[in-house]
């Protein structure tokens, strides 16, 4: 895999993690969500505008087109398998933007990730 085959993959794999922070976001600025027959509707308005929301929505769309210019150029058995290091990605977000906890046991799973991205990427 050359440079920008990496690239197109890997900006792909970030707008993903960057739409899962936003959603998430945005998620926390409405609370816990509890549909009933009586405020689906509601909830579903107050969601599609959060900016957040949007933002991570916007995202998704931009991640796809990204993605499927890498995957014209790499087998998707390589290709597939890098979605992982959204998991790094998204674990350092959550902890630097959203405060979450990282505990000693998720950074040895993502060192495990690591790991196997690197075997991965040099098959």
């Amino acid at each position: 895999m050359n440079i920008t085959t990496f690239g197109f993959i890997f900006v792909g794999i970030c707008l993903n993690a960057v739409a899962q922070l936003l959603l998430k976001a945005g998620t926390n600025a409405v609370g816990a969500i509890h549909l009933t027959a009586e405020n689906w509707f509601a909830t579903g308005i107050k969601l599609a505008t959060q900016l957040p929301i949007i933002g991570g929505l916007t995202c998704y769309v931009i991640s796809v087109g990204v993605w499927i210019i890498g995957l014209s150029r790499v087998d998707v058995t390589i290709a597939y398998p890098l979605l992982s290091l959204g998991y790094i990605i998204n674990a350092v977000g959550a902890w630097y933007f959203l405060g979450e906890v990282v505990s000693a046991q998720r950074l040895l799973a993502i060192g495990v990730i690591i790991v196997g991205v690197i075997l991965l990427t040099r098959s």
